[in-house]
Formats: structure tokens, sequence, C-alpha cells
């Protein structure tokens, strides 16, 4: 770091340069946290999470319980020991409370007083976070596996939400209606989400193992079908346009829209180009992932190269995007890991599981030190000294004036 901070001094370096290699350092030493946790809400295990796009401040988690929880991430002024309290819940006592398990919870893009959640109780609901009654209600007649807003959407308000039915359905704030039915799949869509880059591109994987983009302002259908192998027929292979061997319960595009990474039940990750739709054919090795539910993947924010976080059984496993290398191995659930999310202001990871727990990674900076300094013991200098018949410290002030020493 003072190598780059010399360079910066002397101008072969932008701001963005040095932002950007802290990041990088940062990201590639998250451990446990010793010192911060978050406090126990859920009596099940933990969906999703999401921490606001706004402030960085608040996130939100949904539980296998119904419950939708918000906490106050930030601590200020920092302590050696800290728990993220929550702000308020939607549990049992709310009488809007999801019936039934939450499997996805995300904050409004532009500000954090709304929020929504879906649930298989078959609803999706956009919800007033001060009053913490839902605004807006929607009715899948399915239960409801995931959905996503676009966060870079200026002209629409949809949601994408992904059923048991093989079509995914695009629900409108404005109208409050389903405005889109999107049929490609031939079995129940487990995973949507909005490209990262592009506010019409849309992801959807389903258990029929394919992976379909979509531009939802044409009519005609998909835009294409992912093949893992990119279109070279592979002897004893009848599967055709599929992009995994088991079903894509994983998605989630890069920060700068170019990439896209999935995960399926058949123990694999890949990275496709978001463009061209190819699969880059980088080996990732094998990761644990039996869900039959769709399993929240994260990206980081702000570093080079990209590194994902995927969960492996109950392990998190950080790999480097574009060389699979397995980066770290974060252990510390005691259960299955079914979410990750990115701080991206502070290179911090949450986690929720199976076991009712979150957990934060954060970078083991070394340096940090929250214990208080020791004494410090008096030199011979600063002893107190004999002036005069009296004991006067040595960083005393003895000055005098003239009346003094008159008298």
């Amino acid at each position: 770091m003072l190598n780059v901070l010399t360079e910066r001094s002397r101008g072969n370096l932008r701001p963005s340069q040095i932002q950007r290699a802290e990041a990088t350092r940062r990201t590639f030493r998250l451990q446990l946290s010793k010192h911060r946790d978050v406090q126990r809400i859920h009596a099940s295990g933990i969906n999703s999470l999401d921490i606001d796009p706004v402030e960085h401040k608040y996130m939100l988690s949904g539980g296998a319980d119904g419950v939708v929880a918000i906490y106050d991430t930030e601590c200020i002024p920092e302590v050696r020991e800290f728990t993220c309290e929550t702000v308020c819940t939607v549990g049992r006592s709310n009488r809007h409370v999801h019936k039934h398990s939450v499997e996805t919870v995300q904050w409004y893009p532009r500000d954090t007083g709304m929020f929504t959640s879906s649930s298989m109780d078959m609803t999706l609901k956009v919800w007033d976070t001060n009053a913490l009654v839902p605004a807006e209600r929607f009715v899948l007649r399915k239960p409801v596996y995931c959905h996503h807003m676009s966060p870079v959407a200026n002209k629409h308000c949809l949601i994408a939400v992904g059923t048991s039915n093989p079509q995914a359905t695009l629900c409108d704030l404005k109208s409050g209606s389903a405005t889109h039915i999107l049929k490609g799949h031939d079995a129940s869509v487990l995973c949507v989400r909005w490209s990262s880059k592009h506010e019409f591109l849309l992801a959807t994987g389903s258990q029929d193992n394919k992976i379909l983009l979509w531009d939802i302002r044409q009519a005609k259908g998909n835009l294409m079908a992912l093949d893992q192998h990119n279109g070279e027929a592979i002897k004893g292979s009848s599967a055709v346009n599929t992009a995994h061997s088991g079903h894509v319960n994983g998605l989630c595009f890069t920060e700068n829209g170019l990439y896209l990474v999935s995960c399926g039940t058949d123990n694999r990750v890949r990275l496709w180009d978001a463009t061209t739709g190819k699969n880059t054919l980088i080996n990732y090795g094998k990761v644990t992932n039996d869900s039959r539910k769709c399993v929240k993947i994260s990206v980081s924010h702000g570093v080079q190269p990209d590194v994902a976080f995927v969960p492996n059984s109950s392990d998190i496993l950080m790999f480097d995007l574009l060389s699979g290398e397995v980066d770290n191995t974060m252990k510390g659930h005691y259960n299955n890991v079914n979410c990750t999310t990115f701080h991206p202001l502070f290179q911090e990871v949450y986690s929720g599981g199976n076991d009712s727990n979150i957990l934060i990674w954060e970078p083991d900076l070394g340096h940090v030190n929250f214990e208080e300094p020791p004494p410090k013991k008096l030199t011979t200098a600063a002893k107190p000294r004999k002036f005069y018949g009296h004991e006067i410290s040595a960083t005393a002030d003895t000055w005098s004036s003239s009346e003094d020493e008159g008298d």
C-alpha cells in the first residue's frame, strides 16, 4: 500500500485505482468476525439477505419461519464487541405476516422506505418500511421461489417472479397487476435475475436445467437459451440447450453486467458471457449443491479480479471468476448455507443458513487493535522535581508573572 500511495503522489495512479486496490486487498482477506455478530431473531433457516443499496446501512432477512427482520449494521463509534440489533420485525404479532416460508427479500433500489418479500404462501408483498404494512399485494396462485427488481431500471417498475409454474411472471408496481407472462421453460422457475447493466435484460433458471435470457420489450419469446456445450454435439448426451445437467437454482450478474454466474444441482458453477451467451468453460470444480430452492449467490463490487461467493453445503467458497481458483473457504455455519450478500463499502460478506444464524465475514486487517493502551510509565525526565520547596511536574507550566516574582 505504501508503494501505491507513492505512485499516487507521483501522479502515476488515479484515486479510483487506489480505491480498487484497497477494496481488493480487503476482500481477499475475509475471515469470520471475532467481535461482531447479528442478533438471532429467526427460529428457522435464513433464506434471503439484502443490504440496502442507498445508505448501505440496513439489512433485510427472510426466514423459513415467515418472519422478516430489518437490522442496523452500522456501529458508530466502533467498539470491541458489537451486535447488529433489529430495527423492526414483521413477526407473528403482525397480521400481515407471511403464512409460510419467506424465500426472498429485497430493498427497493431507490429508497429504503419500501421493500419486497415473497413467500411459499403464493404472495408477493410490497411493504411500507415506516408503517410495516403492505402497500401492495400480488397473489401468484403458486408457491413463489424467487423474485427480483432491476437495480438500474428507470423506464419500468417490474418485479420478476419465479414460481412452481413453468412461466416467469412480471408484476408492475405502477398498475398493481401482473403485466407479462414469459413462456419458455418446461418446469418450475427457481431463480430470476435482472441484469446489472441493461434494465430490460432478464435471466431465468428452471428445473428443466435451462437458463433463458429475455428482452422484455420483445414479444416473440426469449433471446437465447444458454448451452453448456456452446452448440457442439456431445456424444452420448441427449440434452439440448441446457445450461446445467441438473436444476438451475442460482443466478447472479457481475457488477459490470458482462458476465452471468450460475449454479445448479449438478454441483457445478458456470460463467457465461452475457452478450453472446457463450459458456466461458472455466472449471470451478465440484460445489455441493442439492437445494430444491433458490440459492442466493453474490458477486463482489469494486474488486479486481471479480470474485463470487457460492454456498457449498455448510461452507462458502470464494472463487476468482476469471481463473476458477478457490481463493478462500469460509467455514462457520453448522448447517447448509442458503444465501450470501456482499457489502460494497466495507468489503464484508453476510451469510445465512439453516442453522438460523447470520454470520459476518470481515477483512482481517491485522493492525487493528481495540485493546486500551497500557498506562505509560513515567520516565526520569517526566518525574516530579522539587522547585523552591514544591513538587512540580516537568511538563507543568512554571511561568510566573513579574508580580509573583516580586513577592
